[in-house]
């Protein structure tokens, strides 16, 4: 049975998913489409071993579901607003990095 994360709980399941650079970069993928394990492998040039691993925490994180195919199963995103949210916290993330502080740490190397 399906529930619905408290604010917190939701919000550390997608700190957890994010922790790992595979695991964000799965999240890109599939923001942009469904796909299959060995084609995310591939694309990702890493193990399928190792993208199961990854595949099985995005989905205890609730980030990510696996959808019968036939013989099959496709991943996707739990819910098409992640593929939102994934956009919006790289253009923060790309906002935040690029503000300068400290208007000297090219000259001081104090930042």
């Amino acid at each position: 049975m399906l529930s619905i994360a408290t604010d917190i709980d939701a919000l550390s399941r997608f700190g957890r998913a994010l922790a790992d650079p595979i695991r964000c970069r799965i999240l890109l993928l599939l923001r942009e489409a469904p796909a299959h394990p060995a084609d995310l492998a591939d694309s990702l040039d890493i193990s399928r071993t190792r993208l199961s691993n990854h595949l099985a925490c995005l989905r205890d994180c609730g980030l990510v579901v696996a959808v019968p195919v036939g013989r099959r199963v496709r991943y996707e995103l739990a819910d098409s607003r992640l593929g939102h949210a994934v956009d919006d916290l790289r253009s923060a993330v790309l906002a935040v990095e690029t503000d300068k502080t400290c208007l000297d740490s090219d000259e001081e190397e104090c930042c």
